[in-house]
């Protein structure tokens, strides 16, 4: 029986809900979002939100859905800090508002949280991405924006991955061939496609990617999704 269900809500925003019932929200931004389901009174209700950087498109609507949510935010010390000044309560603060930092672990609720290295950019600290490891022992890793880099064959060393949350949409991070060949480095049972679609500048479908991953890591399914859409792992 699938023990994890993750739910797509455009861009790079997902729920990854346990069979225990306790949901992780990783980088929700619904307004302004031309692709997202909903505003965010959409948002579930969730225990954990995790940010990989400051940017409008992945934390615009943090502080907003954490106070709505009543979730535990879990980010990298400066953006953590930044949540506390907008407002967010120290108690929904990832280790009393000092957040973490790459490289680190927390274990929380059963939940064990991995901050990995990202390449890209940002205003407050660095940009990460997040290995997940839920309660019923199923791992995603959310690689937040970002170029290809070689340590990502190291994530998936040390992590085996069962699904990996990868962009596409070239522009702000990698593009299909780079994508294709990180998931090749990766070594995920299955993979999801996100940052694509959202603007004209982006990469328009998963198309492409598709077609790539059949070259290049043909052991690791694809599973495509609409916003809104969910699948079972």
């Amino acid at each position: 029986m699938p023990s994890v269900t993750i739910r797509w809500f455009g861009h790079s925003g997902f729920s990854i809900q346990d069979a225990n019932g306790k949901t992780v929200l990783i980088d929700p931004w619904f307004q302004g979002n031309p692709k997202a389901p909903s505003g965010p009174e959409g948002a579930p209700k969730a225990d954990f939100l995790l940010l990989t950087h400051d940017h409008f498109d992945h934390a615009g609507d943090a502080a907003v859905l954490a106070r709505r949510t009543g979730a535990l935010v879990v980010g990298i010390f400066e953006l953590v800090g930044d949540m506390k000044a907008k407002g967010v309560p120290e108690s929904q603060l990832l280790n009393g508002g000092i957040g973490m930092n790459v490289g680190g672990t927390v274990v929380l609720e059963g939940f064990s949280f991995t901050m990995t290295e990202a390449r890209h950019s940002c205003a407050l600290g660095a940009p990460v991405g997040y290995v997940v490891k839920t309660p019923s022992g199923v791992t995603v890793y959310h690689s937040g924006d970002t170029g290809i880099f070689s340590g990502m064959a190291l994530i998936g060393e040390l992590y085996p991955i069962d699904v990996a949350l990868l962009p596409i949409g070239s522009v702000f991070t990698m593009d299909y061939r780079q994508a294709a060949k990180a998931a090749s480095l990766l070594r995920p049972g299955a993979v999801i496609p996100m940052h694509y679609g959202t603007f004209p500048i982006l990469e328009p479908d998963a198309d492409r990617f598709v077609s790539e991953m059949k070259k290049v890591a043909p052991k690791t399914r694809v599973v495509v999704l609409k916003p809104g859409e969910e699948a079972a792992f």
